[in-house]
């Protein structure tokens, strides 16, 4: 058999491998991908589609009432991003130099740091309501044991730290996500350059810094690209702890959550807008496509660099 021979019965293997996993996403992803998106162009009447409506679901969306939530929304959104990406990397990087570091014992920890990573969200969600329960929740009852009464709080109960707890259990949750990845980026570096800088006379810390830290820009790029994503698709957390509405009073509200809420109604309204939550879901999609695209481009720019 001829070259181009060989190379035509590769390509139709590697096709016919492929094949399966294509028509699943084309099937299951795709096509239920670009219906939604086409709901936002017609009216509708509950689940009932109706004519079609050009850019007026979207002229809606930034009208009241709907313009208030929808900035608010996107506002936490923004907030949930920016302190996981801080929060979660930052101790994701320590906890892999941690683990690479160890000589003994790393297997163990390893499994010990991603463990809550597989743990089912609705589990995690109501074990942190109860341990955050205000007033039989042990978090509050050490508080006022040790005398710091003042710090005890109604943890998901206010405005003002519901997000934040929320982050902070997104990060207890997620973090060993994040330190594997940052783990393997470490184990990928290789030593010579490492020896080359303490035969220079680098300490410890000038060697994290100047070497293995701008080493680790792959490993950021893939961190930073899902936690975007992550946060601007953020539903079960709030989902679970705050309910549809993002209480108390819309502190944890998301662009998901508003999306469920205009498509599928809420406790408050059963009333649904399919027309708008389709629209609502277009921006979604293009905001995370945007922002994932932009975003891989210039992160994998500095890997050239480094």
């Amino acid at each position: 058999m001829s070259k181009t021979g060989l190379q035509r019965e590769q390509r139709k293997f590697t096709f016919l491998l492929l094949a399966p996993g294509l028509l699943t996403i084309i099937i299951f992803t795709s096509i239920p991908a670009l219906t939604t998106l086409s709901y936002a162009f017609f009216h509708w009447k509950g689940f009932q589609r109706g004519s079609f409506a050009g850019f007026e679901n979207f002229h809606r969306l930034f009208s009241f009432p709907f313009k208030d939530q929808f900035l608010m929304a996107l506002r936490h959104n923004l907030l949930v991003f920016v302190g996981i990406f801080t929060l979660q990397t930052a101790a994701g990087i320590l906890i892999a130099y941690s683990l690479y570091r160890m000589i003994k014992g790393q297997r163990f920890f390893r499994t010990v740091t991603f463990l809550p990573v597989i743990f089912s969200l609705v589990i995690v969600g109501y074990m942190w309501q109860a341990l955050l329960d205000p007033f039989y929740g042990p978090v509050n009852n050490i508080l006022h044991s040790i005398g710091l009464d003042s710090l005890a709080r109604t943890w998901l109960g206010s405005t003002s730290t519901a997000l934040p707890t929320l982050v902070f259990i997104n990060l207890w949750r997620w973090v060993g996500f994040p330190a594997i990845i940052f783990l393997s980026g470490f184990n990928a570096i290789n030593q010579e350059y490492l020896e080359a800088a303490r035969i220079d006379g680098a300490s410890e810390g000038q060697i994290f810094r100047k070497v293995m830290f701008p080493l680790l820009a792959p490993s950021m790029t893939i961190v930073a690209i899902l936690t975007f994503i992550g946060a601007f698709e953020w539903f079960d957390l709030p989902y679970v702890l705050g309910g549809s509405s993002g209480g108390p009073a819309g502190a944890t509200d998301t662009l998901a959550l508003m999306f469920y809420r205009l498509s599928f109604g809420s406790v408050d309204s059963g009333a649904n807008e399919i027309g708008i939550g389709s629209a609502l879901g277009v921006l979604i999609f293009s905001i995370v496509g945007v922002g994932a695209a932009f975003g891989s481009k210039y992160l994998r720019s500095r890997e050239v660099d480094v």
